[in-house]
């Protein structure tokens, strides 16, 4: 019973920074060589008490990545997916996220993007600009496909 306490405050801390999948709870109670036995009851209890839910954690990362730091679609799926989050569940925020806000489609995000950046392509030659903001846009997970549309209607 005194592991159990000790290991369900472990992992209240560890979600106290901030919302985590069910994964990483799950591995940070490993690495601190909890029972199997035991992480399954506090999971159990973690979600009873909401403090432990996937598709929140998957909602939550998906408005910190269109807001603050923007990446296209299928990057963030990828970091959902490392994190353990299962494909249904991503879909699923993803579908409730699109109801909240027109802005997180990836054309949307990547004309955002180049827009807040505009000032530093003035004055590029076409070649030049198509390659800093393509790359810009490239290392941000976005398909060439959607960069060279928004390239083209931004500039």
């Amino acid at each position: 019973m005194e592991h159990y306490k000790r290991y369900l405050n472990l992992a209240i801390r560890f979600l106290s920074i901030r919302s985590r999948s069910e994964k990483e709870v799950r591995d940070n109670l490993l690495k601190h060589q909890a029972k199997a036995d035991v992480i399954e009851k506090i999971i159990t209890v973690l979600k009873e008490q909401k403090f432990l839910s996937d598709l929140e954690f998957a909602k939550s990362w998906i408005r910190s990545r269109t807001t603050f730091k923007p990446k296209s679609r299928s990057t963030v799926e990828f970091e959902l997916r490392l994190k353990g989050v299962n494909k249904d569940t991503v879909d699923e925020a993803f579908a409730s996220m699109e109801e909240d806000s027109e802005k997180s489609d990836d054309y949307t995000l990547a004309k955002n993007l180049l827009e807040s950046r505009k000032n530093r392509y003035s004055g590029l030659s076409k070649q030049e600009l198509y390659q800093k903001a393509g790359a810009f846009l490239a290392r941000r997970g976005f398909r060439w496909e959607i960069i060279k549309r928004s390239i083209d209607d931004t500039f």
